[in-house]
């Protein structure tokens, strides 16, 4: 008798009953495995080379974890931290000269850790090495390390990186960085801070679709205390290969002390994706520099950028192309903000600021046609 049909009525089974179904029997033989001090796995990497594919990889936070180094091999694992965040500190280790977690699973789930120390014989080692197909990163700390995350080409590659923090990555040479997103599907960059990059850049992406929402770059000034030391970045958000890119609801601040006077940089080393449609919507940009540029777009990207409804605060060219949509941004050379020293970028009531704001809708005016309004209004990605 076919399993597809019930003893009694040989009816097809729903397909909902036989998904779920599936689901139990794909979850059944999947594990949760414990690490940390009295656990089964005394460190992560151990735990990795025990996991089979679908497993879970828990490990004790409150915790550190030196000179574990590794590759994460198998696929669809969820590793997260619990009681507290474990600290995983290279502490002079690496794997195969790129890291220290070298992930070339699939479908890998990173969450609740905190990475540092990353440091190769090349210069560019990475916390978190990319090399599989489709990652997530939730609720970590990636800090101290001559690159954040590094990931390569892999254009079937979906990249979420959400709720976290990146500080101070870099080797100091302008070529490593907070993050560098290789030549991906596409990347979701979405609720995090990302500051102090040592030369390099708060965040670099060459993917074919970037959503960069609701997140804040800056960087802490000179001798002011903070969650890492102080760093000199250059672009606060760096797209070289351009790509259909969204830059929605973002905190944008230019520190006075920087090792480029541009804040947001697309398409300047060749605008070589597919796409090459930009909007920059809803943010807020601080220069603290003396000058600068807030968003450079290369003269190597023909399709107008739409800049709508951003704040602009500060000295500085709003961009660098003279097709570029403009509509409805205010210009604030000398901004009220409740305190901009903190980064508390909440606008005083004033007349320039209750008058702000598009008289029509800022996703399609601008915009063109229907279809135009409707790819710039991303499902998920609420107006504020």
């Amino acid at each position: 008798m076919s399993p597809l049909y019930t003893p009694v009525t040989r009816k097809p089974i729903s397909s909902l009953a036989l998904a779920t179904a599936l689901l139990a029997a794909g979850s059944a033989g999947a594990a949760t495995l414990s690490v940390g001090p009295g656990k089964t796995y005394v460190a992560p990497c151990a735990a990795f080379a025990a996991a089979k594919d679908g497993d879970t990889i828990e490990i004790v936070g409150d915790w550190t974890y030196n000179g574990d180094t590794c590759a994460i091999a198998r696929s669809n694992l969820t590793i997260r931290g619990v009681q507290g965040r474990p600290v995983i500190d290279a502490a002079g280790q690496q794997f195969g000269n790129k890291g220290t977690w070298v992930v070339t699973g699939n479908n890998i789930t990173v969450e609740n850790v905190e990475m540092l120390g990353a440091k190769v014989r090349d210069r560019n080692g990475a916390a978190l090495r990319l090399e599989g197909t489709n990652f997530t990163l939730r609720q970590a700390f990636i800090h101290d390390n001559e690159n954040g995350i590094l990931s390569g080409v892999n254009r079937n590659s979906t990249i979420v990186i959400e709720h976290s923090e990146f500080g101070h990555n870099g080797g100091g040479d302008g070529q490593t960085h907070n993050l560098y997103i290789g030549n991906a599907k596409s990347l979701t960059f979405r609720y995090n801070y990302s500051h102090d990059a040592v030369i390099g850049h708060n965040l670099k992406s060459r993917a074919m679709f970037n959503m960069i929402a609701y997140n804040r770059f800056s960087s802490t000034p000179p001798g002011r205390p903070g969650s890492t030391a102080s760093g000199k970045p250059s672009y606060e958000i760096d797209l070289p290969s351009a790509g259909t890119s969204y830059l929605i609801g973002n905190v944008i601040e230019q520190p006075a002390v920087n090792d480029n006077p541009a804040m947001v940089a697309y398409g300047e080393e060749g605008a070589s994706n597919p796409g090459q449609d930009l909007y920059v919507i809803n943010n807020t940009f601080v220069n603290d520099f003396t000058s600068g540029t807030f968003v450079f777009v290369s003269g190597k990207v023909s399709t107008p950028a739409l800049i709508q409804n951003n704040v602009f605060a500060g000295p500085g060219t709003v961009s660098t192309q003279a097709s570029a949509i403009q509509k409805d941004n205010r210009r604030l050379e000398k901004p009220g903000f409740v305190d901009r020293a903190g980064l508390t970028l909440r606008p005083l009531v004033n007349e320039i600021v209750l008058k702000a704001g598009p008289a029509a809708d800022p996703w399609t005016s601008g915009a063109g046609t229907k279809d135009a309004a409707a790819k710039a209004r991303p499902s998920g990605y609420p107006q504020h």
